[in-house]
């Protein structure tokens, strides 16, 4: 059992990872500038009301808790969602306020939140990788404001593990579209649709490369890797998604459909198969999903959608 830091405990993704991490066993600080209701924060956690930005706040707060160990969540956490000046401000600010402070007060786990989006797909310039799946090779190409933002958080734990050495272990994650549990009961997602409005529209999840993740997986994961960031190398950035698209048809298909010039790169994309590896995590972690949109899914799709989903089911790519 650890003490664990979590910044921005109190979103989307954050609540799920404080209530993974406390239903672990784990005592959970979780530190937003928003509070949740008492009635919202599980046992086995509190929580710290703070404005990260403030100088010295980081490090006070990190002083009067002593985490074993530091998950850095919180950010602007969509893009475009605020001038682009200010997403990059704020996200870098934070990311090396708090990686920073628990750096200089020896906590010895430190884990920051990227994103997929530092591969810079869905750019206007035009957008194609060197291939699929896209995974921790893949050469990152930012295009906005936050995009470059979370490739700069994973650039800090990098730097100070170059700095550090072995004395403190560092990691970064790229989740991708984080689905809440309660959107799989009909809530909105951050982009405002619904998850049956993604599934029995394809163009709503084309935009993010039909890429998604429970939060609750994410917690999964974050505490395996907690758990074993002592035996892997320093510095390591994972890929963390679901083990199929969020489509219910191959994307081999449909990417050709909304990603022009991709026919030849992403034929290799059947049955349920996700555009991003997950085989790093899984590899060196030992990780699996436990989570997909076909087990979890409580709304209803329409007739043509549902058909073609329950076909899918009998993939054997990744399911």
């Amino acid at each position: 059992m650890s003490r664990i830091f979590v910044t921005g405990g109190s979103g989307r993704l954050g609540r799920s990872v404080v209530a993974g991490l406390a239903e672990a066993g784990h005592d959970v600080i979780s530190v937003d500038r928003d509070a949740l209701p008492a009635e919202h924060l599980p046992a086995g956690a509190v929580q710290e009301t703070a404005d990260l930005l403030a100088p010295g706040e980081a490090l006070r707060l990190l002083r009067k808790t002593r985490p074993d160990a530091v998950i850095h969540l919180a950010a602007i956490a969509v893009p475009f969602s605020a001038p682009e000046d200010v997403i990059f401000a704020t996200n870098t600010r934070l990311a090396f306020a708090v990686i920073s402070a628990a750096t200089e007060l020896g906590v010895p786990r430190i884990i920051t939140a990227s994103s997929p989006t530092v591969l810079g797909y869905g750019s206007p310039a035009g957008w194609l990788p060197p291939s699929f799946p896209l995974d921790e090779r893949t050469p990152p190409r930012p295009w906005n404001a936050y995009a470059l933002s979370k490739l700069i958080a994973e650039q800090t734990v990098q730097m100070f593990a170059a700095a550090q050495g072995e004395k403190i272990r560092y990691a970064a994650f790229r989740p991708c579209f984080v689905i809440s549990p309660e959107e799989w009961e009909g809530a909105p997602t951050q982009q405002g649709h619904t998850l049956a409005e993604r599934l029995s529209d394809p163009a709503l999840s084309a935009p993010a490369l039909f890429n998604y993740v429970d939060a609750r997986d994410v917690a999964d994961f974050l505490d395996l890797l907690l758990e074993k960031m002592d035996t892997i190398p320093n510095g390591e950035t994972f890929f963390v998604g679901a083990a199929d698209a969020l489509a219910t048809e191959p994307l081999a298909g449909l990417m050709p459909r909304f990603l022009p010039g991709s026919e030849a790169l992403s034929s290799g994309l059947t049955g349920t198969s996700p555009a991003f590896s997950i085989a790093k995590a899984q590899e060196l972690l030992g990780w699996q999903p436990k989570r997909t949109w076909r087990t979890e899914l409580k709304t209803p799709l329409n007739d043509e959608t549902s058909v073609l989903a329950a076909a899918g089911t009998g993939a054997k790519e990744t399911l």
